[in-house]
């Protein structure tokens, strides 16, 4: 069994992570500190947009921004010699577009459910908003941050529609699990197939423990 669809899985997993933390927390304070509420709906059906689309559709515009006729993938492939689409890195891409939701609704969700009491007591002590953000909201939001890291890992690992668009099903390159599944199953290797989602079942499985350990965490 070829288990580079694993490898590859898994690197685009632990990287995508890597952006959609920080992007979907960032995201997650911009939303939680605007007061003005128009705003601040018009920000979160924006980042939870990915969400809802269907993921061909999602890897449609990714394709279309990041293709090498789109303007960022033509901007890259004159200037830097970079071909996204169809690399790696637009799996990569096309992981962190589909999981930033969760991160974001989750982080934005733990943020939501802090007393202001805590913060307003900060203040009072003469911290910055800054020191006030990382010292005081976020290891109490900690817990729920935590939870959503980890659904946008699953998410990323189980992408298949948008990566399919802007990554495409290359052996060795961008081929990923669920890809490698629908590739077995098209060729009529069901054997094939059967170990790749035993594979991604016993990762899944060992998600949703993590899951209920840091949710546990949580309510104790």
């Amino acid at each position: 069994m070829d288990f580079s669809p694993l490898i590859i899985s898994l690197k685009t997993a632990a990287t995508a992570i890597f952006f959609t933390f920080f992007l979907g927390l960032a995201c997650a304070v911009l939303t939680a500190k605007i007061k003005n509420n128009y705003l601040k709906m018009t920000l979160d059906g924006i980042f939870t947009l990915p969400l809802v689309l269907p993921p061909t559709v999602a890897g449609f515009f990714l394709l279309w921004i990041f293709g090498i006729e789109g303007p960022i993938g033509a901007f890259f492939l004159e200037y830097f010699a970079v071909k996204i689409a169809f690399s790696w890195g637009a799996t990569v891409l096309a992981a962190v577009v589909i999981s930033f939701p969760l991160m974001y609704r989750a982080a934005r969700g733990a943020l939501e459910q802090i007393d202001p009491v805590y913060a307003d007591a900060a203040r009072t002590l003469g911290m910055s908003e800054w020191r006030i953000l990382l010292r005081v909201i976020l290891p109490q939001a900690m817990p729920g941050i935590a939870g959503g890291s980890v659904l946008a890992f699953a998410r990323g690992l189980g992408e298949f529609g948008a990566t399919a668009m802007i990554a495409g099903n290359i052996a060795h390159k961008t081929r990923t699990l669920p890809l490698a599944i629908y590739s077995e199953v098209a060729a009529g290797n069901f054997d094939t197939a059967l170990r790749y989602v035993i594979i991604i079942m016993i990762f899944s499985f060992f998600i949703v423990a993590l899951i209920n350990s840091v949710s546990g965490k949580k309510q104790t």
